[in-house]
């Protein structure tokens, strides 16, 4: 009996650790959309995957106003 509940406890730790993992490795695929508001002119730029605190770090980045452009982040 001892060992069936060793062997549940650890097949149910093992479970969880495979994807706990998986929560804490948040990742989203990021892009610069430059927008000129003197021709309405929008541009990508090239995407990026990002986690973690680089992930927050980007999504905390306001926007960007330098003349007549426009700079921001966008994620998905």
């Amino acid at each position: 009996m001892n060992r069936k509940l060793l062997f549940g406890a650890s097949f149910a730790f093992i479970a969880w650790a495979a994807t706990s993992c998986e929560a804490l490795s948040d990742c989203k695929i990021c892009k610069t959309v430059t927008t000129d508001s003197s021709t309405g002119q929008v541009t990508d730029g090239a995407e990026t995957e990002y986690c973690g605190t680089k992930l927050i770090a980007i999504e905390a980045t306001p926007p960007v106003t330098s003349g007549s452009q426009t700079i921001k982040y966008e994620c998905r």
